[in-house]
């Protein structure tokens, strides 16, 4: 079930990510939701396996920006990470960036 403390147990920033959504929990764990949903996980994927860096750099930024709001550190991290890869169109092996936001989002949407 999603909660704020199963969100701790993943290493979620619950608390800076409530701040931003004014204390609000209902409403926190309602975009949390929809940012675990968001289509950019996929369009990521979908670039980064067409060698597409320019539509991977827009789905990475994207997703950079809501995950960074919602605080979701596990998810943030590494798509911050491959985003200034991406930023800089440096060919690289991003697979293993690909595996880890896959897992972890597999994991919060398991809550």
């Amino acid at each position: 079930m999603l909660t704020i403390e199963a969100l701790k147990e993943l290493g979620v920033n619950t608390q800076e990510g409530l701040a931003r959504c004014m204390n609000n929990e209902a409403f926190y764990l309602r975009l949390v939701g929809m940012g675990l949903k968001d289509g950019g996980f996929d369009k990521l994927e979908e670039a980064v396996a067409a060698g597409d860096l320019d539509a991977g750099f827009e789905a990475a930024h994207a997703l950079k920006g809501v995950l960074g709001n919602l605080a979701l550190t596990p998810l943030y991290t590494p798509v911050s990470e491959m985003t200034e890869l991406l930023r800089a169109r440096t060919q690289a092996d991003y697979a293993p960036y690909i595996e880890k936001i896959m897992g972890e989002r597999a994991k919060l949407l398991a809550l």
